[in-house]
């Protein structure tokens, strides 16, 4: 089936749009290249997306979402809160770096386009801290970790202080020897203080 005969469905334009930024890069990439690329007419692209904005923050938002979707399923399993946090984790570092390692060039364009769709971003970082506080409420309720803080703010601060591991600002730094072993020492690090800490400490 050729691409003008295939139905047209946002699914495709958005394949068809990472592969036209992945070619060009954000400042060149057009809707008229996306449309060429699929064989149909720009004013069809616009029929599922109103703008250019639009279909570049929805790209960024699939982007963003490929990773969630396995940190959802560690979250959400019934398993031992410390070993799921450190598997959360994990996950997130393993995603990011295989984003920046095996399509350096993809990634540096999804890093351009993650500036201009803030607020895709935000509710990605809210997404992803409300795994965290899941794991962080159900490990406090089983009495695996101890915080004198709400749920929320302590997972606020486990992002923060893992940051290096998955802030795109960081990507050069995730291919270089050693750096397992610098991440596994500050989760550790985070680990003995949620299982230690008690509210005179926190």
């Amino acid at each position: 089936m050729s691409p003008t005969t295939e139905t047209l469905t946002a699914e495709r334009i958005l394949e068809a749009t990472e592969e036209v930024l992945r070619r060009h890069g954000p400042a060149k990439a057009t809707v008229v290249d996306v449309a060429r690329a699929l064989g149909v007419s720009h004013g069809s692209v616009y029929r599922h997306f109103r703008t250019k904005a639009a279909l570049r923050e929805a790209v960024t938002q699939r982007w963003l979402d490929r990773a969630s979707g396995r940190l959802a399923g560690i979250a959400a399993r019934d398993s031992d809160p410390e070993a799921r946090l450190r598997d959360w984790l994990s996950a997130l570092f393993e995603a990011k770096r295989h984003k920046a390692g095996d399509d350096p060039e993809l990634f540096a364009t999804f890093s351009v386009l993650t500036e201009e769709n803030s607020r895709v971003v935000d509710q990605h970082i809210a997404d992803l801290l409300a795994q965290l506080t899941e794991i962080l409420r159900d490990g406090a309720a089983r009495g695996v970790f101890t915080t004198a803080h709400d749920p929320a703010v302590t997972a606020r601060a486990v992002f923060d202080a893992t940051g290096r591991f998955h802030d795109p600002y960081y990507a050069g730094e995730w291919g270089r020897p050693g750096i397992q072993a610098e991440f596994d020492a500050v989760v550790d690090l985070l680990l003995r203080g949620l299982r230690a800490a008690g509210p005179s400490q926190l």
